[in-house]
């Protein structure tokens, strides 16, 4: 899909990964099947040796690699991420597995998603990520699991929900095979959000996030 097919322009997104890049290769395939109406301007990688690089590159992207380790501080590192952003005019970043926190500036207050694999506020929070959650879950011997996408703000998995998906866990679910049935959640439910937003129907008050009919 290109924006002459809607009225509507697409929204300018960027995509910050460290990793395999799996959030960023759903969207791109999301928008390939006329899923998504958003335009991926820029990919910002923590790291070199990150996988989601390929993707980005195959899909001619420019890709900005900012090792976190080359700037003085967070603050520092953060000006140097958003920077690529606005100058790549970028309306939304989105957060796809990216393992760096960031000072987020003002103009970017409820511009930044992230998707936590897990129900927040539950299994949420400074040390839970990946595995460890799906881990703190069985060990909790909770029943339901799933996935929450939010806007990022400057505490861990803390800013306003955007929705949620819950899965079941069973009873002989491990953390490979739990996380598993969230990540398909997370592939359903990040794109959901993110085109809510395309779409202009997501608006923050306060802590809530109004989702307006379509």
């Amino acid at each position: 899909m290109n924006e002459t097919d809607n009225a509507r322009p697409l929204l300018p997104v960027a995509v910050l990964i460290s990793g395999g890049g799996t959030t960023l290769r759903n969207i791109l395939e999301k928008i390939d099947a006329g899923r998504l109406d958003v335009a991926v301007k820029r990919v910002v990688s923590s790291s070199p040796a990150a996988g989601g690089i390929r993707f980005a590159r195959e899909a001619g992207i420019p890709v900005d690699v900012l090792p976190p380790g080359e700037f003085a501080d967070r603050d520092a590192y953060s000006r140097a991420v958003f920077d690529r952003c606005r100058t790549a005019g970028v309306e939304l970043v989105v957060m796809g597995g990216f393992l760096t926190r960031l000072t987020i500036p003002d103009d970017f207050v409820n511009r930044v998603t992230n998707i936590h694999p897990g129900l927040i506020p539950a299994f949420c929070g400074q040390g839970f990520f990946g595995h460890r959650v799906h881990e703190a879950v069985l060990d909790y011997g909770a029943k339901l699991s799933g996935c929450t996408v939010h806007f990022a703000d400057n505490q861990y998995d803390h800013g306003p929900v955007i929705l949620q998906r819950a899965v079941p866990v069973l009873d002989d679910d491990t953390p490979d095979t739990l996380a598993a049935r969230v990540f398909e959640a997370e592939c359903e439910a990040y794109p959901e959000a993110i085109a809510l937003i395309a779409a202009g129907r997501v608006r923050v008050e306060g802590r809530r996030v109004r989702i307006a009919p379509a």
